[in-house]
C-alpha cells in the first residue's frame, strides 16, 4: 500500500469543496482498496503510545466555535481490534497500548477521510502521538510501522508541517508569511530527498514560529520515517498551499505515482512523467 501525509488545516475542510479537498478525493480514488487505514492524527496527541482497538469508534467532535453543521457530521467507519495486535507486533521492542473505550476517530482523520474514502466502509485504527517522546522516536516508529504496508493497511498521518494558531490572519485566505514559506519549502527539500533527517528540522531559524507545539509537525515524521527505509518509489508532493498565512496545507504521499487530478479514469501518471518535485496537483 501506498502512505501519505495530509495537510488538514481547519476543520472546515471536512465540508468544503477546494483543492485541497479535490487532492484527497483523487488520492483516494488512486490507491488500492485497503484493507484498513491507520492514521496517525495530530488531534490524538497523549502522554503515551496507543492504538484504537474499538469494533464501533465513535466520531469525535474535537473543537468549538464552528457552525452545527460541522458537528452534525459523521464517520461511522468500523474499527478493526484485531489490527491493534498487528501494530504491537511490527513495532516490537516499543509499548503499545490497545484503547478500547476512550478515543475513536477525530477530526484530523475524518476531515481528511470524508473526501479520501467518503463511504466510510474501510476499517479504521488510529495510532496515538506520545507527547512524551522526542521528535526521534517519532521517526523510527514510523519505519517500524513499514511491514504493515505489505499488509494492506494504508497508512495516514494527519497534522501541518506549519501550525501557528496564533499568528493565523483569516484575510490571508490563500498566502503564507515569508517564515512559513521558508520552513515548509526547507521542509519539502528535507521530505523528498533526505527524509531521515526530517527530525532535524528543529533546528531551523523558523522552527519556532512554524512548530509553537509539535502536535501537528509530529505526524510528518511517520511518513518521513516510512520514506527513509521504503525500497518502492519516494515521496512526492500531493498538494501545497497556504491558509491564514501561518498554516501549510502541503500533503506528501509515498509509493504511489501522482493521481490523474482531473479524475480521468483515475489512473496514475507513469513515473518517467513525474515532476521533480513530486504531483502538486
Amino acid at each position: 500500500m501506498p502512505a501519505a501525509f495530509i495537510g488538514h488545516g481547519n476543520p472546515m475542510n471536512a465540508l468544503e469543496v477546494n483543492r485541497y479537498t479535490a487532492a484527497w478525493r483523487v488520492f483516494g480514488e488512486s490507491v488500492p482498496r485497503p484493507r484498513a487505514i491507520l492514521v496517525i492524527s495530530a488531534h490524538w496527541y497523549t502522554n503515551a503510545t496507543a492504538v484504537t482497538a474499538m469494533p464501533r469508534p465513535r466520531t469525535i467532535h474535537d473543537f468549538y466555535g464552528f457552525p452545527e453543521e460541522l458537528f452534525e457530521v459523521q464517520y461511522p467507519a468500523p474499527g478493526l481490534p484485531d489490527l491493534a495486535a498487528e501494530v504491537s507486533d511490527v513495532v516490537h521492542l516499543t509499548w503499545v497500548g490497545a484503547d478500547i473505550d476512550s478515543w475513536g476517530i477525530d477530526h484530523g482523520t475524518w476531515s481528511v477521510l470524508t473526501h479520501a474514502f467518503p463511504d466510510a466502509s474501510i476499517p479504521v485504527v488510529q495510532l496515538s502521538i506520545n507527547a512524551d517522546k522526542p521528535l526521534d522516536y517519532h521517526i523510527e516508529l514510523g519505519a517500524k510501522l513499514a511491514p504493515l504496508r505489505r499488509r494492506g493497511v494504508l497508512i495516514i498521518a494527519s497534522g501541518n508541517v506549519v501550525h501557528n494558531l496564533r499568528g493565523m490572519d483569516w484575510k490571508l485566505t490563500d498566502d503564507g508569511y515569508d517564515w512559513a514559506q521558508r520552513f515548509d519549502e526547507d521542509a519539502k527539500v528535507r521530505m523528498l530527498t533526505d527524509p531521515s533527517g526530517f527530525a532535524s528540522l528543529d533546528a531551523h531559524r523558523d522552527y519556532r514560529s512554524a512548530v509553537p507545539t509539535p502536535d501537528h509537525f509530529i505526524p510528518a515524521l511517520y511518513l518521513a520515517g516510512l520514506a527513509a527505509t521504503a525500497d518502492d518509489p519516494g515521496t512526492s508532493v500531493l498538494v501545497d498551499g497556504y491558509a491564514y498565512g501561518s498554516l501549510s496545507m502541503t500533503a506528501y504521499t509515498l509509493g504511489l505515482s501522482c493521481p490523474d487530478a482531473a479524475g480521468e479514469g483515475g489512473s496514475p501518471q507513469p513515473p518517467e512523467s513525474l515532476p521533480p518535485d513530486g504531483c502538486n496537483i
